[in-house]
């Protein structure tokens, strides 16, 4: 396996630069001859889709919602970071690679990390000329606020809705191309397989999942940007669609996938209330910048949140970080809210929660002042739990929320496949093992409107190709294989519904794999996954058909995938001897329960080659470098 990352030579901050006017271009008059698939229509797809049909391309674009509208960047609530400075508090873009570095616990690349912090202050220019209606301070200038690892204001934000906002801009950028022709778009179809013709990615797979027709889709390149894999663990706050199909799909024909164990478990999240829970709800990170953290300082305290004196509470991250308090990074918070449950201090039904208490902010600012600011996000707490948070303490827990893990790229964001390019959450690249809050957004927008406009050019300019279509025997066999599959999962006519197989191992990934691992839970899982998969292909009752719209279908595929996924995670966390970001092992950390590194041994992406069905994947290393910043010991203490 071919682990080129690509980067550029020079000094770091000159990288991309020099890269950009390296790499070839390809004349606005050729743009037409070249036909490029997008699958996902959220920030980096619609993004990505927009430009490039923008720019001449031929661009098609698959998601398997109703609407791009309904991809699952609208869920996002906080705000996008980029190093704009506007508070003058001592921001620069030096300042935000650092922190992104430091917050992913020294395990991403430096250089993709730079070229996200310069490409950042880009970005808000280019959402605010779409008319994305950022916040703005009483003099009209936009406004921002803190997140968690950063001691700065760098975060733009509309209210607690910034990803719907966001997606709003990418998707009128992408209907004024599906209206000029540059873009077809093709929803409610789901990416099912990647085709490799002669070494290269040049077509996928589809199902329609309204009529159930499998067909192919020829191109010259494929861009992948369909997502993390969070709902491998069942419950987490990611739309019940969100999967891991297109990226495993990919990686079965061949592409590195890297560091799978990096999961993110967000600490603000509404605490799981009953097994009859489909899905976890997210409360934004950026409560904690007016909301504190706390629980009783008693065990097994039965008191309400106002019957408990202020001499009573343990506001646990302002004491264990003074430095970050409540806006301590994800991994740290969730960690710590972790430990006050396991003590015995939890609130809530089965202790399984912290208050995350606004009383001070609304004495400060007054309550008009704090619903300016969240609003539409204590509204819909109160929806969910029937609690009035102005009243009383929000009640929140950890929950899986977001991947770091994805497949390999280069710093062209292409895979080890060529012509095969993964661009946001489902690659691997700039978020290290922690991704702090609101650079999910940075990234996937960066990749879509400034990165791949240059590098997929440069692709297409050094490389021939020869002309393919849907009946060449990769393209049938592709097909054939995929229809197979389907009928195989249609005709097993078992005894346990899809749903509950996939319960089943989101309870073994959560437990064995998730906030903490150790090596006896990770070996447990290893063992019980494949038990578990066997039966499914066994035992599993798909219902309906497949000429038809069948939903049933549909999580089975996924689940398949999970079922195959989640050994592969726990393998890639079995063989990563330390603790890093979201990567706790439970043997290795600090006598105060921080996580310690080892990176004489690990300072590496772990990439995954698939060698077969039944065979154990092979491990290949990216070494890490780090030039311009010194590994260090992560404290925000």
């Amino acid at each position: 396996m071919n682990l080129d990352s690509k980067i550029p030579s020079g000094p770091l901050e000159e990288k991309w630069e020099k890269h950009k006017f390296e790499m070839k271009l390809v004349n606005p008059a050729n743009r037409r001859k070249y036909d490029v698939i997008v699958v996902g229509s959220g920030l980096a797809g619609a993004s990505a889709a927009a430009t490039l049909g923008g720019h001449g391309y031929n661009v098609k674009c698959f998601c398997f919602q109703d609407s791009p509208r309904r991809a699952h960047s609208i869920a996002a609530q906080g705000g996008i970071n980029a190093a704009k400075n506007y508070q003058g508090d001592g921001d620069s873009v030096h300042r935000l690679f650092y922190d992104t570095i430091k917050g992913g616990d020294f395990r991403a690349r430096e250089a993709n990390v730079h070229r996200l912090a310069e490409v950042s202050r880009n970005i808000i220019d280019q959402c605010v000329a779409q008319g994305v209606p950022f916040a703005r301070d009483y003099g009209g200038l936009l406004d921002n606020r803190s997140f968690g690892g950063a001691q700065v204001s760098r975060t733009f934000y509309a209210r607690g809705q910034t990803g719907q906002q966001l997606l709003l801009g990418a998707y009128s950028a992408l209907n004024r191309e599906i209206n000029r022709g540059s873009v077809k778009m093709y929803s409610r179809t789901e990416m099912l397989d990647v085709v490799v013709v002669d070494g290269k990615a040049r077509g996928i797979i589809v199902r329609n999942l309204i009529t159930g027709e499998i067909t192919a889709h020829t191109a010259h390149a494929v861009i992948l940007a369909s997502g993390g894999y969070g709902n491998v663990f069942y419950l987490s706050t990611n739309a019940k669609g969100c999967n891991v199909t297109a990226t495993w799909r990919a990686h079965k024909r061949g592409a590195g996938f890297a560091n799978p164990c990096y999961t993110q478990i967000h600490p603000t999240c509404i605490p799981v209330s009953g097994d009859y829970q489909s899905k976890l709800t997210l409360m934004s990170e950026s409560l904690r910048n007016d909301g504190r953290v706390w629980v009783p300082k008693k065990q097994n305290d039965k008191r309400t949140a106002a019957e408990i004196p202020e001499s009573e509470r343990d506001y646990y991250l302002e004491r264990k970080y003074p430095s970050y308090g409540n806006l301590a990074p994800r991994d740290i918070a969730s960690r710590s809210a972790k430990e006050a449950c396991d003590s015995g201090r939890g609130v809530g039904p089965g202790g399984l929660g912290v208050y995350l208490d606004f009383a001070d902010s609304i004495k400060r600012l007054g309550e008009d002042a704090i619903k300016k600011r969240y609003g539409n996000l204590f509204h819909m707490y109160q929806k969910i739990t029937a609690e009035n948070p102005y009243k009383t303490p929000m009640r929140i827990y950890p929950a899986v929320h977001y991947t770091m893990g994805g497949l390999w790229v280069d710093y062209n964001l292409m895979s080890n496949i060529p012509g095969l390019f993964v661009l946001g959450e489902a690659n691997f690249s700039d978020h290290g093992a922690n991704r702090l809050g609101a650079s999910a957004l940075m990234q996937g927008l960066a990749d879509g409107y400034f990165v791949i406009p240059f590098t997929l050019p440069n692709y297409f300019a050094n490389e021939k190709f020869e002309p393919v279509n849907e009946s060449d025997p990769a393209f049938k066999q592709t097909l054939d294989e995929v229809q197979t599959r389907t009928t195989k999962l249609l005709s097993i006519k078992g005894n346990r519904s899809v749903d509950s197989f996939h319960k089943e191992l989101g309870k073994i990934m959560w437990d064995k794999c998730g906030m903490a691992r150790d090596k006896s839970g990770l070996e447990e899982a290893i063992k019980k996954i494949p038990q578990l998969r066997e039966e499914f292909w066994q035992n599993v009752k798909v219902l309906g058909d497949e000429k038809d719209l069948n939903q049933s279908l549909e999580r089975a595929g996924r689940v398949a995938d999970f079922l195959e996924f989640g050994e592969l995670m726990c393998r890639d966390a079995l063989h990563r001897e330390e603790s890093c970001g979201g990567h706790f092992r439970t043997e290795h950390q600090t006598e105060d329960g921080e996580a310690k590194r080892n990176d004489d041994k690990f300072c590496y992406a772990g990439v995954w080659e698939f060698k077969g069905d039944g065979k154990p994947s092979e491990l290949h290393k990216e070494n890490l470098t780090f030039e311009n910043v010194k590994l260090a010991t992560r404290s925000y203490k």
